[in-house]
């Protein structure tokens, strides 16, 4: 008998409906919800991440959602801490943890642990490199930066990802080791945990581009360009480059500043999304703990039923 504790989670792209299976599974399993997305940890930041309507959230429980003031800096290790947390938490009280979102980092790095870089800090050149990436042309000086000190990592981030720019450089500097080895050690680790990872799957990738296109449309119906000014005004973009680099805000940022055209910018949101969800896919894809589940209908309501039968079995009791 394993005496590993059991994880459950709904994973995969922006816009593939997450949210809504893993309410849906919740209710059907007498589950919890943990945050695992990087941008919906932050408070004010509701209509561009996507976040839980308060609705959703009063549903089921929902936790580490809503908690962090964008300029706060929060690592893969402070996640992880505090995700252990909550999980004691919630199998203390006989309920099933349910991690819900599209940081995959965040999520293997909680199921495999291994070799912590918490130690791997130095505040002061994390700073230095903060405000570089807010001057111009300071992202791709950071991302070059990268590339020449740790080839596989800079082809591994997108350089518009300025956080984990960042915390790569940070770590060679503090280490002396490359990011991208430090990741290898890590992978050598097994799961910490029994866990049955659902990844819903668009076979028609149009179908989940059309998901992108509506969800975009709904976010400026929502007031996305408004929440995006009131950050603006509140000067967040200056102080949080995580909050600067956001999908869902920096395609908005010339219009808000009045560089560009409302039209041009929610295309090139539009746009960015599609890509963002293209890496998602090849991440997930890649790991062996998630079962890949084909949505090949437009809403997937379908396959709801066969989501929960599969977690449902996954573990005897």
């Amino acid at each position: 008998m394993s005496e590993k504790i059991k994880i459950y989670g709904v994973v995969g792209a922006t816009a593939s409906g997450k949210t809504a299976l893993a309410i849906e599974l919740a209710k059907r399993i007498d589950g919890e919800i943990i945050c695992c997305d990087s941008m919906q940890i932050y408070k004010d930041m509701d209509i561009g991440t996507a976040k839980p309507t308060a609705e959703e959230r009063a549903a089921v429980p929902h936790h580490m959602t809503d908690f962090l003031p964008p300029e706060v800096a929060y690592s893969c290790a402070d996640y992880v801490k505090d995700a252990e947390a909550v999980v004691a938490d919630i199998v203390s009280r006989g309920k099933k943890p349910i991690f819900c979102g599209g940081t995959g980092l965040y999520l293997d790095r909680f199921l495999r642990g291994g070799n912590s870089d918490e130690a791997a800090s130095d505040p002061a050149y994390r700073k230095e490199l903060t405000e570089l990436s807010l001057t111009e042309g300071g992202i791709d000086k950071l991302h070059q930066m990268l590339a020449e000190l740790d080839p596989e990592s800079a082809e591994a981030i997108h350089k518009n990802n300025v956080k984990r720019v960042i915390r790569a450089l940070e770590i060679i500097k503090a280490t002396g080791r490359k990011k991208s080895d430090v990741d290898k050690d890590n992978s050598e680790f097994s799961d910490r945990y029994e866990s049955c990872i659902i990844y819903p799957f668009y076979t028609n990738r149009e179908i989940l581009y059309g998901r992108i296109e509506r969800r975009v449309d709904m976010m400026i119906d929502m007031g996305l360009v408004e929440e995006t000014r009131r950050l603006y005004d509140a000067g967040v973009f200056k102080v949080s480059a995580t909050a600067a680099q956001a999908i869902g805000y920096k395609e908005l940022l010339p219009y808000i500043e009045g560089r560009d055209t409302l039209e041009s910018c929610i295309d090139k949101l539009k746009t960015a999304t599609r890509k963002y969800a293209k890496r998602q896919n090849t991440w997930f894809s890649q790991k062996p703990y998630c079962q890949k589940i084909l949505m090949d209908d437009e809403n997937g309501m379908k396959t709801f039923e066969e989501i929960v039968n599969i977690s449902q079995k996954y573990f005897i009791n």
